[in-house]
């Protein structure tokens, strides 16, 4: 007969996933498909905006604001973007933020099918690393905190280790666009992609912010009221802008044409 102790030992080993974790965990994976194929549509519109108007976005066109296949690519970004915020506010950053790595395969494969953009051994590698990193955390991602208030996040986002950080990577970010971005912007993709990544380290503390608050609002706490709702809500709207303006220069860069 099993003994209790070997029972509970075997419960500390593997509890479950709680409710808010499995929510979390389809939101992302949605957000992921959305997101991954927002990307090749996109650029089917970048192309074609392109084409007709003979300047691209990575040199500082902006004729694809009047490509409606650009528009469709921009709508499926933003219903990603919704469900990836949805996520936030029920499960764990550990958990939804590296499960954003799955819209690379996605876009990876879209990309190797319809722009027949070529899939490298390294590009397989890749995908399959994130797949497994992604499974790993998600099977042991920990339970996720009560809060219950936004100010609660407030105040971890005021501690001075993530202060210093945050000064850091805005300075990273203010040297990379104003004097990088200018000399390397057209040779080395990595400069934009820089941007793009340390702005988003930045936004993903708001977005988190924001959908508890958000959250907690629906279910009857009121947190509309505290300045630092509408404080997290203007982070998250400037790391947005930033990011999608550098982001279509990434998508029309020479080295993206294969994989």
């Amino acid at each position: 007969m099993e003994s209790s102790s070997s029972r509970g030992g075997g419960g500390r080993w593997y509890t479950g996933m709680s409710a808010d974790n499995i929510k979390g965990l389809v939101l992302a994976l949605s957000s992921s498909l959305f997101i991954g194929a927002s990307f090749i549509i996109k650029k089917k519109g970048l192309k074609k905006a392109a084409s007709s108007s003979g300047l691209r976005a990575g040199v500082g066109g902006y004729s694809y604001l009047y490509e409606p296949l650009w528009w469709v690519g921009m709508i499926t970004m933003v219903v990603g973007e919704v469900a990836n915020f949805a996520a936030y506010a029920f499960a764990p950053a550990i958990l939804v933020t590296p499960l954003g790595a799955l819209s690379i395969i996605i876009s990876a494969i879209l990309a190797h099918v319809m722009l027949r953009e070529k899939l490298h051994i390294f590009g397989i590698l890749g995908c399959i690393l994130c797949v497994v990193g992604s499974t790993t955390i998600v099977l042991h991602a920990p339970a996720e905190r009560e809060i219950e208030s936004v100010t609660e996040v407030w105040d971890l986002a005021t501690e001075p280790a993530f202060m210093c950080y945050s000064v850091v990577v805005l300075a990273v970010v203010a040297i990379l666009v104003c004097r990088l971005v200018p000399l390397y912007g057209q040779t080395h993709v990595m400069v934009y992609i820089g941007v793009c990544s340390l702005v988003g380290s930045i936004s993903v503390m708001s977005v988190k912010a924001l959908g508890i608050a958000l959250k907690l609002t629906f279910c009857g706490m009121n947190q509309l009221i505290y300045p630092q709702t509408w404080a997290f809500t203007l982070v998250v709207l400037s790391c947005i802008i930033t990011q999608m303006n550098y982001l279509n220069k990434v998508l029309w860069f020479p080295c993206s044409e294969s994989i």
